[in-house]
């Protein structure tokens, strides 16, 4: 009788998983806002640390570096472990959204949010 109205359920599937995958979706960004990563340079005379969504949280400078002459090169150093901690948070980023799109049988590589 209604042989030919197979595809309004598979509608009514792909909805729920769009629905499921938008809940998991609010998670995963609420999740990143707790993820640290940290980046340094100079060998680890200077630390960032921010959250996976990007967000500088700490900065944490060996008095060491401290001379009246190299202000450029600390400004460097500081520079350097902030790009370095954005970097890795992007990644972190990257990598919790492939794991959601495996769970929910889409390509690895799919990039979301479009």
């Amino acid at each position: 009788m209604l042989k030919g109205l197979g595809a309004l359920g598979d509608m009514a599937g792909m909805m729920k998983k769009a629905q499921e995958m938008q809940g998991k979706m609010a998670q995963m960004q609420e999740d990143m806002a707790s993820i640290m990563v940290e980046g340094m340079s100079g060998a680890g005379l200077v630390k960032a640390t921010c959250t996976a969504k990007g967000e500088l949280k700490g900065l944490d400078i060996d008095p060491s570096i401290f001379n009246g002459d190299d202000k450029e090169v600390v400004e460097d150093l500081i520079l350097a472990a902030i790009k370095d901690a954005q970097t890795k948070a992007t990644e972190r980023a990257q990598e919790e959204m492939a794991k959601l799109t495996e769970g929910m049988g889409l390509p690895a590589d799919m990039k979301l949010p479009f």
